[in-house]
């Protein structure tokens, strides 16, 4: 694929996900304090694993804000991949339902950070819970995990809350008429272009499932429960929040 290609579909899905995350380029600079953190002790080293990585968006942020730091994005569906390898992001195809998904990353040692935007909330709690467990398991003491995404929060008041204060900001910055999820990947599964991605994607069967309804509590719970010894929400708009685990 030419880069150039690559490079526009992206841009374009970044306008797309601003629909939803009004705010999201400072999300990406919050993930990057936090990873910057857990780096601090590091001599700018340190080895990041990107969940969901989709077309790379976050890790390319990260790789350019902290040169030196290992990022590898992992995804199961080879459209985005495909769009992120293009970009230059190191990527790998991988389940994050299979137990065996770490062996596939390929980064020796502990992990010192691992990220993950707008892509979690499509898993059952089940599956949530073991990649917790996993995560717990790989990243060094001290290490962190930061979740950038949209979760309800506990209680219908609550909840119908954040979601109007989410759209009264993306109204009042203008994004709420930008193109959306299902327009994004209409115009990118006919693109001849990627017509060889496309095709991988449907004979894989790479497309999203339902939604979860887990909330920001139950969530916090989880990483509890699997160990993080710290779980703290640290930037929050609405329903939209970074949260972050720390080993």
């Amino acid at each position: 694929m030419q880069v150039e290609v690559a490079q526009r579909w992206v841009r374009r899905w970044d306008a797309q996900q601003e629909r939803y995350v009004a705010d999201r380029e400072e999300r990406f600079r919050v993930v990057n304090d936090v990873v910057e953190w857990a780096l601090r002790e590091a001599s700018g080293r340190g080895r990041v694993v990107d969940l969901g990585c989709g077309p790379g968006s976050l890790g390319t942020r990260l790789a350019a804000a902290l040169p030196g730091v290992e990022v590898v994005g992992v995804d199961a569906d080879p459209l985005l991949l495909g769009l992120a390898e293009a970009g230059g992001t190191r990527v790998v195809r991988a389940d994050l339902t299979d137990p065996t998904w770490p062996d596939a990353v390929g980064l020796d040692g502990p992990w010192d950070a691992a990220v993950s935007s707008t892509a979690l909330h499509w898993l059952a709690p089940d599956d949530l819970a073991a990649l917790y467990a996993t995560l717990a398991a790989r990243l060094r003491p001290g290490g962190v995990f930061v979740d950038a995404d949209h979760r309800g929060l506990d209680g219908p008041a609550a909840g119908e809350l954040a979601r109007h204060v989410r759209d009264a900001r993306a109204a009042r910055v203008g994004v709420d008429a930008n193109e959306d999820w299902r327009a994004w990947w209409d115009a990118v599964l006919a693109d001849d272009d990627l017509a060889p991605l496309a095709e991988a994607r449907s004979r894989e069967g790479a497309a999203h499932s339902a939604e979860s309804a887990l909330t920001l509590g139950q969530q916090q719970a989880l990483l509890r429960e699997a160990g993080f010894r710290t779980v703290t929400t640290v930037w929050q708009c609405g329903d939209d929040v970074v949260l972050v685990g720390v080993r």
